[in-house]
């Protein structure tokens, strides 16, 4: 085990005390348009993680995205609880019935944070969702070998796309479904993806604290070479602030679950939360790409067309970046869950 460091919060004999702290870390999370679609409800001895079904987008109607976003948090509730100098123990779905409660997370017994763990720790507020240009150059040695460590430990598969050819049956796939996206805009995914990104975009200068701000989006969302089609956040209103273009990641990868459950997608988040946290201590951040996924059969052709070893769920590119831009969270005052509930 490795050293403890004195500047570790200490452990306390309930959560209750803490819950501020923790929600702070859990709410930096990456959510689908940043609606940071939870809420929390801390006692003495757990903290209970709820799904917010108000945020939910109009084109996830299963709740995958949601449950997704929702796992990416957990993660960073488990995290909070680790930098308190206990092992969290998370039960799932602990009450059948009320299928918003997804997770119940207990201190558990005492253990000092690790090296690495710290290293995420201090990576929380830096991680954001890249989507401008990448620095042309690779990633540091081993990290990818790293990343899907963290996602195998989390009881998911990182996918990274290697073959020349494995790369082109990709952009094959997203390219089909990206030229029907674009023939019929009126019909009904199209309308409430649009619907969905006005909802949840802000024009420069106005800083609120969700949805995705114009400095963290270009105005153009051409489809460059060696990268993934990208979510049109602008829709022609030019009020994107950041370059488009650059050259291609280097680094594309599929976030992957052996099953396709409500359990499986949020353990699809806890990984995607922990490789991004672990890529972002080493100033590598990711765009993430899942409105391909929204398709059930762009699904099932990338499985099968990419050999997967189970469903995906997150499309990656990752690459070096300097820069930081973390979008604005809500304050954990306004992520409680109502008394009652």
């Amino acid at each position: 085990m490795a050293e403890t460091n004195s500047n570790d919060k200490q452990t306390t004999p309930g959560l209750a005390g803490q819950a501020g702290y923790l929600i702070e870390v859990a709410g930096r999370a990456p959510s689908v348009h940043n609606t940071q679609p939870w809420r929390f409800k801390a006692g003495e001895d757990a903290v209970e993680l709820y799904a917010d079904a108000s945020r939910q987008l109009l084109d996830d109607p299963a709740g995958r995205e949601m449950l997704v976003s929702c796992g990416a948090a957990l993660y960073g509730l488990r995290l909070g609880i680790r930098s308190l100098g206990s092992r969290p123990e998370v039960e799932l779905f602990p009450e059948p019935a009320r299928r918003r409660l997804l997770a119940r997370v207990r201190a558990g017994r005492p253990a000092p944070m690790t090296r690495q763990e710290r290293q995420l720790l201090q990576a929380v507020p830096r991680r954001h969702t890249h989507r401008g240009p990448f620095e042309a150059r690779p990633l540091p040695a081993g990290l990818v070998a790293r990343l899907r460590r963290d996602a195998t430990a989390e009881g998911a598969t990182l996918w990274v796309i290697e073959a020349e050819a494995e790369y082109r049956r990709l952009t094959a796939i997203l390219g089909a479904w990206s030229r029907i996206r674009d023939l019929y805009p009126a019909s009904r995914a199209g309308v409430h993806a649009r619907a969905e990104t006005q909802r949840w975009t802000r024009e420069p200068g106005r800083e609120t604290a969700d949805g995705v701000p114009a400095r963290a989006f270009p105005a153009r969302t051409g489809r460059e070479t060696g990268r993934l089609p990208q979510r049109d956040f602008d829709l022609g209103r030019g009020w994107g602030l950041l370059p488009s273009g650059g050259p291609p990641a280097p680094v594309t990868a599929v976030l992957v679950t052996a099953g396709d459950s409500e359990e499986d997608w949020l353990r699809a988040g806890q990984a995607l939360q922990r490789l991004l946290l672990r890529a972002a201590s080493g100033w590598v951040f990711a765009n993430l790409q899942t409105q391909p996924l929204q398709d059930t059969p762009v699904r099932a052709q990338l499985r099968s067309g990419l050999a997967l070893p189970g469903s995906p769920q997150v499309l990656l590119q990752l690459g070096m970046a300097r820069t930081t831009h973390p979008t604005a969270r809500r304050p954990p005052g306004e992520l409680a869950e109502p008394p009652g509930r």
